[in-house]
């Protein structure tokens, strides 16, 4: 199955009062696993920069000056993430972003139903727990020393192996009860031999008269014994 984990950056908190997307990142899935495939792009947004956002990914307007606008890119993108589900952190934040682009280009919106949010996941496996992707990575081990700031492509890579863990992590596919969909089959090898077991007599567990002897003058030898006391108290 394939799924692409995606992520935005923008000027701002809300399409509807014209912040716009200046970043994208996406990463390819096929069976839960990374098959390297990417797709990045910066935006011009064609409206300033707001100080808060550039504190947050270092995007800055002399930077974004010289790239395309979202429509100039809009095919490749499309290309990309074809009709596979799309998996974002916060999900809602994203695709309304994203929609509202291509809602600008005259383009088909992305249906809801395609949207995976890990947020609602993370909050399903560890509620009361932290959310954040960071702290997302600090519970399942992933090395983010790369993520000084907030950035599309950096931030997608880390939610896809967030997201493999989310959902069970590497072996999510292995089945050990015969189920044929999710069996693992190797080409070149055939029918697996009958095993077979050999059956081997029984041990012999009863005592030999000279245990049997022993135990007795063990048990003579004992000093005020409970089951004689509890005999005497009947």
């Amino acid at each position: 199955m394939r799924e692409i984990v995606f992520d935005t950056e923008t000027t701002g908190l809300n399409p509807l009062t014209g912040d716009r997307m200046v970043e994208i990142g996406c990463v390819e899935l096929v069976n839960r696993i990374e098959t390297g495939r990417t797709f990045h792009a910066y935006f011009n947004p064609g409206r300033p920069m707001p100080a808060g956002a550039e504190a947050v990914h270092g995007l800055s307007d002399v930077f974004l000056s010289d790239k395309p606008s979202f429509h100039e890119r809009c095919e490749e993108l499309l290309e990309f993430i074809g009709d596979s589900p799309l998996i974002a952190h916060n999900a809602s934040f994203d695709f309304g972003f994203l929609n509202h682009e291509l809602r600008n280009c005259g383009r088909d919106l992305i249906c809801m139903s395609r949207m995976i949010c890990t947020l609602v996941l993370a909050r399903q496996r560890h509620p009361g727990a932290k959310h954040s992707l960071d702290a997302l990575c600090t519970r399942f081990g992933i090395d983010r020393s790369l993520r000084i700031k907030h950035g599309a492509l950096i931030d997608a890579q880390l939610l896809a192996q967030c997201y493999i863990e989310l959902t069970g992590g590497r072996q999510i596919g292995l089945s050990l009860a015969g189920d044929t969909d999710a069996a693992i089959t190797i080409e070149g090898i055939g029918e697996a031999a009958p095993i077979t077991f050999q059956v081997r007599p029984p041990r012999p567990h009863a005592p030999t008269e000279e245990e049997l002897a022993r135990h007795a003058a063990f048990v003579a030898s004992l000093v005020d014994p409970i089951w004689v006391r509890l005999e005497a108290a009947r």
